[in-house]
């Protein structure tokens, strides 16, 4: 070591109070840190001891680094320690001291780069464990060596950049990092670019990262990627190096204009067909496919003025498909030349070229085929009166053959018709009605009847084409109002209520409906005196007393009229119960027997009758009851055996007869007069042979029923005793004529007494068997 610098550390050393052993002297450097210098009238603060400094990855172990000393006590009698990370804190056993002679060692190789700094805390005792002196500290600085190389955050860096862009744009930055210290050239880092694969087109800022454009010429038609091999070194250039690879990539701009492959383009299409492809255009584009730079859209410039073809891009192959949108007609244009151009969905850049075919000609030939007859009028509406008779013409619905140099001939016919209500002419396509149409008929819609026609040519094969003929059935006045309700109830009090509100409903559709008019039948004028009627709105009319009247039922004659054209009307009966009213205007509840047309019988009277009526019952329901059953014990004594049901009374005797040609069983002249024959007096009555003789006698009188629960078995009596009585012909027993023979002179047995007409009955003797029986005697009985 240079003669001078040791003179100058050591004399540094001396003014520190301590000792230095350097690279070739053999004792450490001793460090006196608790010495002070005396000082006049005041004591000096202890030395601040300065960092240590130790290189890392130090291979001679273990290394002196310092020793420490106490003056207070003659050596060999103070104790030296250490504390703190490396020693007794991780990373442990890093530092050690010798206790009695101070000497601290480095026992591990250092990494800056895990810890760059030791802090210590060094103690001095005595032999009995006594502190001799304050802690102090010791900082031990690990001094940084370039043992770490440079390293990329990415192994690949990737851009994007557009072509043709101008130099000095900027594509991406590459980013390195060093774990060496920051401070010294160790991680002092420079970027540079090692190849790029083909003319110098990127550089790379050194300090930076960044990496932009130095040149013109970026085509991605000629290159897509461009590869960029990176390096970055340490100690500013010249230390370690790493490297990593930057994928730059050219986006796409329209620079380049779609060119169809031809100049002409020829194809055919059919005739009366829409929706079809006729061919396709192909084109070329040098641009990014799929991109909109790339993407054609095809315009028709010329040749077709009613708009009858349309071109659209397949996203696939960028070909244009011709299509036809709306029917071509052979007839008006046998060949279509179109005119159409290309070009990007995405603008041309200003200083791309143009393209040499931007434009082409498409020549499509028409083909003749059968076609379709067309109707004039399609859907055809017209209007007919309800109610028309069969045979009123409806329309005339003809069709026109579209193929007018083929000579064809149409027929008609009808499709759809669903109350066969029309007639179609086969060769005019005339129609007409068969019959009336019913208003009720299910498929009139909203007052529209709808009909499907069909019109054939007879080209082989033939075409059809289907007409819809929709008729509006036009409404006729042809049904009079009536009331809503022909009943209703009012006060006898004129001022009392509101009245009776009358309703009307018309059949007929509007306009001939309401508004109705209400009015007293003019045949009847005597009941405007007692009654009025005046409009309450344009279907109800309110019915009012003028003076008070008689509490009961009243039937008044209406006229309703409609405001049809021309108006119908109609003269109905109302029915009117007036009736005692409360306060409120309805009716007490004790005027109820009333509105069933009653007298006006007070409640008193009322009830009076009804007690006089049960009284009634009670004492005639033993009488009735006693006389009941004797009459049921004398029929079982008459007739023990005939009590089971009729058709096992038949059965019993297993005769049925033999029809008219059998005159054994029966006198057939008393099944067609069981009263005697015409001209012939009556005598004895014949017997029956199926019964016993010598047991007959006259049956006792029988009472009527007294109430209408003892009806049925009143005629269940009866007949019974009709059955079981020998001395009239067997009515009832039809069994035995189940067969009539052929040729029969008598009637039919379908009812008793069948040779009878209804004007021979005799009714008068239901009217003995109570009101309901005096109903069915005025219904057949003479009037």
């Amino acid at each position: 070591m240079d003669a001078a610098l040791l003179l100058a550390l050591g004399l540094l050393a001396q003014s520190l109070g301590l000792s230095l052993e350097l690279p070739g002297l053999r004792k450490p450097s001793t460090l006196y840190p608790w010495r002070r210098a005396p000082a006049l009238g005041r004591v000096r603060r202890a030395w601040v001891i300065p960092p240590i400094s130790v290189s890392e990855n130090h291979k001679r172990l273990p290394y002196p680094l310092v020793q420490i000393k106490s003056d207070k006590q003659q050596l060999g009698s103070v104790i030296y320690s250490i504390q703190g990370p490396g020693v007794d804190e991780e990373p442990r056993g890093v530092f050690s001291i010798d206790k009695f002679t101070g000497k601290v060692s480095l026992n591990a190789m250092l990494d800056r780069e895990k810890t760059d700094r030791f802090r210590l805390r060094a103690f001095a005792l005595d032999l009995g464990g006594s502190a001799l002196e304050e802690p102090t500290d010791l900082e031990i600085v690990v001094v940084d060596q370039n043992d770490n190389r440079p390293v990329f955050r990415q192994e690949v860096f990737t851009g994007r950049v557009l072509e043709g862009a101008v130099p000095g744009t900027y594509v991406t930055k590459a980013e390195a990092t060093d774990a060496d210290d920051p401070e010294t050239d160790n991680a002092a880092l420079r970027y540079s670019i090692l190849e790029q694969g083909g003319p110098q087109l990127f550089s790379i800022h050194e300090h930076t990262g960044e990496i932009r454009t130095v040149q013109v010429g970026l085509d991605r038609e000629v290159v897509a990627v461009h590869n960029l091999t990176l390096q970055v070194a340490d100690m500013s250039g010249d230390g370690l190096t790493a490297t990593a690879l930057a994928i730059i990539t050219l986006e796409d701009v329209n620079d380049n204009a779609p060119a169809f492959t031809r100049d002409e383009f020829f194809m055919e299409a059919t005739e009366a067909i829409s929706g079809v492809d006729v061919g396709r255009l192909q084109v070329e584009d040098r641009d990014l496919p799929g991109s909109p730079n790339w993407a054609a859209r095809f315009t028709i410039l010329e040749g077709d003025p009613d708009g009858q073809f349309a071109i659209r891009t397949d996203p696939r192959t960028n070909e244009g498909v011709l299509s036809v949108v709306k029917p071509l007609d052979y007839e008006s244009c046998e060949q279509y030349d179109l005119k159409v151009a290309v070009q990007n969905e995405a603008p041309l850049q200003a200083t791309a070229p143009r393209a040499e075919r931007g434009q082409a000609r498409v020549h499509v030939q028409v083909r003749d085929v059968n076609e379709a007859p067309v109707f004039q009028e399609n859907p055809l509406r017209t209007s007919l009166a309800e109610g028309a008779a069969a045979g009123t013409p409806v329309a005339t619905f003809a069709a026109q053959d579209p193929d007018t140099q083929q000579l064809q001939r149409l027929s008609y016919s009808k499709d759809y018709d669903p109350e066969d209500w029309l007639q179609v002419d086969g060769a005019t396509g005339q129609v007409q009605t068969q019959r009336v149409l019913s208003p009720a008929s299910p498929f009139l819609k909203d007052g529209w009847y709808r009909a499907i026609i069909l019109v054939h040519d007879n080209a082989s094969p033939p075409c059809t084409a289907t007409g819809t003929l929709s008729i509006e059935i036009l409404e006729v006045n042809d049904h009079a109002p009536e009331l809503s309700s022909p009943s209703g109830s009012l006060c006898s009090e004129p001022d009392q209520g509101a009245g009776l509100v009358l309703g009307a409903v018309d059949e007929d559709l509007p306009p001939h409906g309401a508004p109705f008019h209400f009015q007293l039948s003019p045949r009847v004028p005597e009941q405007a005196r007692n009654w009025s009627v005046s409009q309450v709105n344009v279907s109800h009319a309110r019915l009012r007393l003028r003076h008070q009247v008689q509490e009961g039922l009243h039937r008044l004659s209406l006229l309703l009229r409609d405001s049809g054209q021309p108006p119908q009307q109609r003269e109905q009966l109302l029915n009117v119960t007036v009736c005692h009213c409360g306060q409120d205007g309805t009716c007490l509840p004790g005027a109820s027997a009333l509105r069933s047309g009653g007298a006006g019988l007070s409640l008193g009277a009322l009830v009076i009758l009804l007690a006089s009526v049960i009284l009634l019952l009670l004492l005639a329901l033993p009488v009735a009851l006693v006389a009941w059953s004797r009459q049921r014990s004398w029929d079982k004594g008459l007739l023990p055996g005939l009590q089971d049901d009729l058709r096992d009374n038949i059965l019993n005797y297993d005769e049925q007869g033999g029809g008219e040609e059998d005159q054994d069983a029966y006198d057939i002249s008393q099944l067609r007069h069981p009263t005697g024959t015409l001209g012939t007096p009556l005598g004895r009555p014949l017997l029956r042979r199926d019964a016993p003789f010598g047991q007959a006698r006259p049956p006792p009188p029988r009472l009527l029923p007294t109430s209408p629960a003892d009806i049925a078995d009143f005629i269940n009596d009866g007949l019974e005793a009709a059955d079981s009585d020998p001395s009239v012909p067997p009515y009832d027993t039809a069994l035995i004529y189940d067969y009539e023979g052929g040729g029969s002179v008598a009637g039919t047995l379908s009812s008793i007494l069948s040779s009878l007409g209804d004007e021979d009955q005799d009714y008068t003797c239901l009217r003995d068997w109570g009101p309901r029986f005096a109903r069915l005697a005025d219904l057949y009985g003479p009037p």
